[in-house]
């Protein structure tokens, strides 16, 4: 369920970029470190942390999928690779959802990881 958060008009707007920059990737680490203090801030970066996580769990899942698949047979790597791209365009979708919700102010947990707290 949803979890619904009160958030500060002026803490969304003064940091707006950091919770658009949460969602993209590696870059996530710049709302992790230079602004600690905003809970519009953290909310992204836990939820761009969770996302990049999945993604990079999901990768590590296909790539070992796509060496068992490649002895067994070559053409069911087919299937790895729309799995893989499945798995690439659900991460886009999920960081869109975030972005969105940064700039339009908003903490809504994203669809199915929203849930998971890494960061306090």
């Amino acid at each position: 369920m949803e979890e619904k958060v009160v958030v500060d008009p002026k803490d969304a707007q003064d940091n707006k970029i950091m919770g658009i920059l949460a969602y993209l990737g590696i870059l996530v680490l710049v709302p992790i470190f230079a602004a600690k203090e905003s809970p519009f801030a953290r909310f992204h970066a836990n939820q761009g942390l969770v996302l990049l996580i999945a993604y990079i769990a999901a990768y590590i899942v296909i790539a070992i999928l796509s060496a068992i698949l490649a002895v067994i047979s070559f053409s069911l790597l087919l299937l790895v690779s729309l799995l893989n791209a499945a798995v690439g365009i659900g991460i886009l979708v999920f960081a869109v959802l975030g972005i969105i919700n940064a700039v339009k102010g908003e903490m809504k947990e994203l669809p199915l990881i929203g849930s998971i707290k890494i960061l306090k």
